[in-house]
């Protein structure tokens, strides 16, 4: 019975051995898995990034073609823990659609080239520098291949090579600043007439011959809108005149902000006069927060005060035509301006003059003619010119290159105007 029993475990071990030997190897599938090496298959960081992406390289040989890929990545050392990161075919996911410009990063058909997003890959925080591991298993006419584990490591990158293009614009647009603030220094720089802006001398000027006052409304708009700071460096050279003149101003507010950096604004143009006794605490005054209430507050002023001037610069809506005309019957002058396009016509049709479209912008330099207003309001026509100059070279060149089919034309002119 013992040598039966000694026998039959004997024989259960040298077949279990066996079936140990001869089975074949799994990974986590039903088919075997054979070994296959791409040509320059290379695991590499991804070039000029934060330090969050890797990359996967191997060139598109003829033993390859019509076959599906898919993409493994671990950080684990151990050769476990793999996530799939994408799987492709054939053709698909070549260098040419890496979000890169041709002069850092060489766009081969011939090449695959897989980003692996880390950010996305993994559901920790990435700290840098971080080692991984990759591997990509290929499916060929229903057999399963896969390739050694190739590993690395992405770290931050200190200089962005792709978003040349921008470094050298930011230097011409820099380098054009500084010569126009010189040129406005020494000579002066030449901005065309805006007769909205010639007229508030006389606007002023009829104001004190009359003894009347004079109305400036800055709008509804917050202090955080450009319609709304643009009207703050109008409303400090009118203030300006106004105490150069002796006259006297009023500036009804609908936002509290704003109207406490407009009284500094008007102290400081009194001061700048060299008439700080003639400022008065009550020149700004706060209305209402609510539109129409603020609407019919300043009407009934214009209406009781009956100013020589009146000012609608910054940000109105529907309150444009009910201050507008009020002001009208009164026999002001009035003079307005806003970036509110569909509030223009209101505007238009009340007021004598009307500052239009980048006016308004440009009203601040215009006036006061400080040569870092007048120099920035010059650096923005220059950029306008590059651009129109751009548009139409550009055109020029992608239909020249579609009539003789150069592919790649289309895409220098993209990654030369993109912002990477």
């Amino acid at each position: 019975m013992k040598t039966t029993k000694l026998l039959f475990s004997v024989f259960f071990i040298i077949s279990l051995s066996s079936f140990s030997f001869c089975s074949p190897k799994y990974t986590g599938n039903s088919k075997t898995v054979s070994a296959i090496e791409l040509k320059n298959f290379r695991a590499l960081d991804f070039p000029y990034d934060k330090g969050e992406s890797g990359l996967l390289t191997w060139e598109n040989t003829s033993d390859i073609m019509d076959a599906e890929f898919t993409v493994y990545v671990s950080t684990l050392s151990d050769n476990s823990g793999w996530i799939k990161v994408t799987s492709f075919k054939s053709g698909e996911s070549t260098a040419e659609k890496i979000n890169l410009p041709f002069w850092s990063f060489e766009k081969d058909k011939k090449i695959y080239a897989v980003p692996l997003e880390f950010n996305n890959i993994l559901s920790s925080e990435i700290k840098e520098p971080l080692s991984y591991y990759a591997k990509v298993e290929v499916l060929k006419s229903g057999k399963k291949y896969e390739t050694s584990v190739l590993s690395s490591r992405i770290e931050g990158n200190w200089f962005r090579a792709d978003r040349l293009n921008n470094l050298l614009f930011f230097l011409v647009v820099s380098a054009v600043f500084f010569i126009a603030v010189s040129h406005a220094k020494k000579k002066g720089l030449f901005i065309r007439r805006i007769a909205g802006l010639d007229a508030i001398d006389e606007a002023i000027g009829r104001a004190t011959e009359m003894g009347k006052p004079i109305f400036y409304v800055p709008g509804i708009g917050a202090m955080s809108q450009i319609s709304t700071i643009a009207s703050t460096f109008v409303l400090g050279e009118v203030s300006k005149k106004v105490a150069q003149y002796d006259s006297y101003i009023k500036v009804p507010h609908y936002d509290p902000i704003v109207m406490t950096v407009s009284k500094e604004i008007v102290k400081q143009a009194y001061t700048e006069a060299e008439r700080p006794d003639s400022y008065k605490e009550d020149i700004n005054v706060f209305i209402s927060s609510d539109q129409f209430s603020y609407a019919a507050n300043v009407d009934g002023m214009i209406s009781r005060e009956k100013p020589a001037a009146c000012f609608y610069i910054g940000y109105f809506m529907a309150e444009s035509l009910l201050l507008a005309e009020v002001g009208a019957s009164t026999g002001a002058i009035q003079i307005a301006g806003t970036d509110v396009d569909h509030q223009l016509p209101f505007f238009f049709t009340a007021c004598d003059y009307t500052l239009i479209g980048e006016e308004l912008y440009a009203a601040g330099a215009y006036l006061s003619r400080e040569p870092m207003l007048v120099s920035a309001l010059k650096v923005q026509d220059f950029g306008k010119l590059i651009f129109m100059v751009s548009v139409t070279i550009f055109s020029i060149l992608l239909l020249i290159g579609d009539k003789l089919n150069w592919d790649g034309l289309s895409q220098i002119l993209t990654d030369l105007l993109k912002v990477y």
